[in-house]
């Protein structure tokens, strides 16, 4: 019996220009909010006391921006990189053009920016997406670039960790952490 595994695209596999659209999208709850808010000990009043929330020009608490952009660059992975990535080499241009509140559902979206094979890694390739999450409105809420360093396919399905699930920052040797400003 032939097998399929469930995995995100190898380096090859990405074409530049190419906009993936991650769904289901994520409706957003108070337990998200609370406990993404308390567990990384962020004591923001904004998104934890309604009370005081209510006194705000939003009247309501707003849900972490973090929490947005873990959930959009989160929606990618089954899509885009699942046991595909290396690792995260960094973000830029990091942007939340409007709030979010608790109930609002996010879409995320992705666009290959650009892509290059790594000069110092052989069969990996360094990869730019500009990742977009919009609400059920169809605003934008959160946008970001975010560079990694991802498998092309022949080293890959050689890698003992391919199919494995994502690699930390840690997991990089070397001058490759480097690469994300080239």
């Amino acid at each position: 019996m032939r097998e399929v595994v469930q995995r995100g695209l190898w380096f090859d596999e990405f074409e530049e220009g190419v906009r993936y659209l991650h769904r289901p999208g994520r409706t957003v709850t108070e337990a998200d909010n609370v406990l993404f808010t308390t567990l990384t000990m962020n004591p923001q009043p904004l998104h934890l006391d309604a009370a005081w929330s209510a006194r705000t020009e939003f009247g309501r608490p707003l849900v972490n921006s973090l929490f947005t952009l873990s959930t959009l660059v989160g929606q990618s992975v089954a899509q885009l990189t699942l046991g595909t990535l290396v690792a995260n080499l960094g973000f830029g241009e990091v942007a939340f053009p409007r709030p979010v509140f608790v109930g609002d559902t996010l879409y995320g979206e992705s666009t290959v920016v650009s892509k290059r094979w790594s000069a110092s890694r052989p069969g990996q390739g360094v990869l730019v997406l500009a990742h977009v999450a919009r609400n059920q409105h169809g605003d934008e809420v959160a946008t970001a670039s975010r560079t990694m360093l991802v498998w092309g396919r022949e080293a890959g399905e050689r890698a003992p960790a391919a199919g494995g699930g994502e690699a930390g920052e840690d997991a990089l040797g070397g001058d490759a952490a480097g690469e994300a400003s080239g």
